[in-house]
Formats: structure tokens, C-alpha cells, sequence
């Protein structure tokens, strides 16, 4: 070709459909950019999946108000009724269920009561143990710690 040089691309026939040799690079880099979506990790996170279903929203707490008492069933093989209870937040007015923590603890909880509630520590920021669905827990009512309430440290304020 008049003495030009002319770099062609060497085509193997592995049965790969993979680029090889020497110019493989940005192909193969683009092909992995491409792939990397299929894995369910990367995807959730880079569209930030957890946080934008996390009723919380990525905060540490949130502050409600308790709508009503619940008894959950645990899962097998235990048998227990454990004491929750369900609030709606109030930065979203979205609805959780609230583990009560504690012996005796729904006894200083009562409805249309402000309650704090965080994460209940399990895997992943997900439940614990036997109880299903639920992923958070009450710290605080009214101000005074839960803890303190049960252990008659203080008492409860009248609203």
C-alpha cells in the first residue's frame, strides 16, 4: 500500500469471544465496564438500592409515633410471642414494626407516644434471630431511655 505501514488486527480462533492480543485492552476494559451490571452487589451498590428502600434513609435514628402494640410470633423452632410495636416516622411518614427490648418494656410504651427507634443490629443491617421482619428496635420514649424506664432509674413524663 505505497509504503505505508499498516497495522492489522491478528483474529485468533480459540472460540473465545473475548479480544485478544496486542490492541485487547480497551475492549476487554469496556467489555468488563458492560458485565459488571449482571452482578447483583455492584449493581445495588451504585444505584444505592439499600439506601433508597431504608425507611430511615441512611440516618442512624429516627424519631415516630407509636401507632399500636403487636405481639410477632417467632420463628421456628422457638415459640414466643415477642412484644413490638408499629410507628410511623416522622420524616416520611413511612410505617415500621419496633422490637421492644427489655423484660417488661411494653408496659412503659403506650400508643400515640413519641419513640425513638435504630437499627436492631443484625447481618446486613437486617433482623435478628427469630424475628421476622423486623430490623428495628425502641431506645427511647418520650425522651427517657427504655433501659432506664425498665430498671425504674426514672420515670416516664406525663405528655
Amino acid at each position: 500500500m505505497n509504503g505505508m505501514l499498516t497495522i492489522k488486527r491478528k483474529i485468533i480462533l480459540t472460540g473465545s469471544k473475548s479480544p485478544l492480543g496486542e490492541f485487547a485492552a480497551r475492549p476487554l476494559l469496556r467489555k468488563r465496564k458492560k458485565f459488571r451490571w449482571k452482578k447483583p452487589t455492584y449493581k445495588r451498590r451504585t444505584l444505592k438500592l439499600k439506601r433508597k428502600t431504608d425507611p430511615l434513609e441512611g440516618a442512624p435514628q429516627a424519631r415516630g409515633i407509636v401507632l399500636e402494640k403487636v405481639g410477632i410470633e417467632s420463628k421456628q423452632p422457638n415459640s414466643a410471642i415477642r412484644k413490638a410495636v408499629r410507628i410511623q416516622l416522622s420524616k416520611n411518614g413511612k410505617q415500621v414494626t419496633a422490637f421492644i427490648p427489655g423484660d417488661g418494656g411494653l408496659k412503659y410504651i403506650d400508643e400515640h407516644d413519641s419513640v425513638i427507634v435504630e437499627g436492631i443490629g443484625g447481618a446486613q443491617g437486617g433482623p435478628i434471630g427469630d424475628l421476622p421482619g423486623v430490623s428495628w428496635k425502641v431506645i427511647k420514649v418520650n425522651g427517657v431511655g427504655l433501659e432506664s424506664l425498665i430498671y425504674g432509674r426514672k420515670e416516664k413524663p406525663i405528655r
